[in-house]
Formats: C-alpha cells, sequence, structure tokens
C-alpha cells in the first residue's frame, strides 16, 4: 500500500485530524455536491453519492447536513458550482503526486497549487505524466486486532482484491465497483470496517530513506493537503515508520 496511507495513519496517531475537524467536514461536504450533482440524488443508483454518504457518517457529519449537501448538489437548493480537477507533479527525490481538487475557480486553484509545489521544492507536471504510476481503487481499514486470515477470508468472500498490513491496521482493497459490498461483508462479520475510501494506490514506489529527504516531501504533501480545494494527495514514496512517527511538519 502507498506511503501516503502510512502517512494518513500517522497524522491521526498525532490528533492531527482532531485538530482539522472543520476542514474535513468542509472537504466531505463539497464531495457529495459533486456526487450528487454527476449522479443524482438518489443513493440507491449513484455508487460514488453512496460512497461519500458513508465516509461522511462514519466521520460523524451530521445527517441534516449531509442532506442539505445532496439538495445543493442536485439542485433543490441553491449552492456553489464545484468543477472536479487534478493536478500531477513531483515532490522531492522525484516521487509522484496526484492532487484532487474541488474548486469554483479553476485559474486561481491551479496557480495556487503550482505555487505550493514550486515554494516546498516540487514541481508541476503535465496531466497524465504520473498518473500512469497509479491505479484506482476501493479501501477499506479493519483494526489490527482482528485476526489477520479471518479478516481476509471475509474480505475475499465479499469480493476484495488483497489485504495488507499497515501496523495498527489491515487495509482491504478492492475494484472500486466492489467497495461497498466488501465493506458490507466486513461489518455483517462483526470486523468494524472503517469509512469506504477510493484512492489512488502507486504500482510502485520511491524509496525516501534519509530524514532531511523525508522532511522534504512530507513538507509538500502537508502543504497540498491544508489547501481548502484539495480534497485528497496521492503520493508513491515509501518512508520508514520511524521517519513518519518523527516528523512534526
Amino acid at each position: 500500500m502507498s506511503g501516503h496511507s502510512k502517512w494518513a495513519t500517522t497524522k491521526y496517531r498525532k490528533g492531527a485530524q482532531d485538530a482539522a475537524r472543520a476542514k474535513v467536514f468542509a472537504k466531505l461536504i463539497r464531495q457529495i455536491e459533486v456526487a450528487a450533482r454527476e449522479g443524482g440524488s438518489d443513493l440507491s443508483s449513484n455508487a460514488s453519492l453512496r460512497t461519500m454518504y458513508a465516509k461522511a457518517r462514519d466521520s460523524s457529519v451530521p445527517i441534516d447536513t449531509i442532506e442539505r449537501a445532496i439538495k445543493r448538489g442536485s439542485g433543490e437548493l441553491e449552492g456553489v458550482r464545484y468543477e472536479s480537477i487534478s493536478y500531477e507533479g513531483y515532490a522531492p527525490d522525484g516521487v509522484a503526486v496526484i492532487v484532487e481538487c474541488l474548486s469554483d475557480n479553476r485559474n486561481r486553484t491551479g496557480a495556487e497549487i503550482r505555487n505550493l509545489f514550486n515554494k516546498n521544492g516540487g514541481t508541476m507536471a503535465e496531466p497524465g505524466a504520473v498518473s500512469w504510476q497509479f491505479e484506482r481503487k476501493g479501501v477499506v481499514a479493519v483494526p489490527h486486532r482482528h485476526d489477520e486470515e479471518r479478516v481476509l477470508e471475509v474480505a475475499l468472500e465479499a469480493g476484495a482484491e488483497d489485504l495488507t498490513d499497515e501496523g495498527e491496521r489491515w487495509l482491504v482493497t478492492s475494484d472500486p465497483a466492489d467497495l461497498m459490498a466488501v465493506r458490507s461483508g466486513l461489518e455483517e462479520a462483526g470486523l468494524e470496517p472503517g469509512a469506504p475510501e477510493l484512492q489512488m494506490v502507486p504500482t510502485s514506489t520511491v524509496e525516501v530513506a534519509s530524514e532531511p529527504e523525508a522532511k522534504r516531501v512530507l513538507r509538500l504533501i502537508e502543504a497540498l493537503d491544508d489547501h481548502d480545494d484539495v480534497q485528497n494527495v496521492w503520493a508513491n514514496f515509501d518512508i520508514p515508520d520511524e521517519l513518519l512517527s518523527a516528523y512534526e511538519g
């Protein structure tokens, strides 16, 4: 699994997610609006909206807030119109980076993302320059206290493709179309799956072994992740756990 998934675990352990709760809510709400606009407000027929709804509920976003976001997206309520945009580039040491945004002003967002790359030792690249190094997958986390063989058995039976050990959790990966079925299977088996995720998983990784190099890479990832329009940042770094844990931003 990607180094970015380990970085997300590290941030959670350090309490960074709690500090950014409002920002997490805002990003989830924006994703729900776009999913509703692109595929309609019916959860049963809109897989993307169904996934985002489950993710928002798992993140404790209030139901009425979710419902208002769906209505704004479907046009029942007035709201800002957001556009999905992806940017590609390289962090220091040749680490490939994909930045997924939702923006109401493409020119402004593009200029600001480019500036973040430049200020933090990275470079923007043309569309397609790094995306070939990633595959979109469905991902669900399961607490590590559950037995590996049991998790694997249930996951495969539900349609998953793989199981990896992230130290504090098992990560179950699947085809995006099978994500909700896999999560439901894990939940029915009492394995406490986390929020469903659609991730860009790297097909190969770049080893970043020294502390100075790791800091340069993580500073760029963190700067991009903090931008209001950025929904997800995916990267193919492989940084040792001890360097991730020691990073303080």
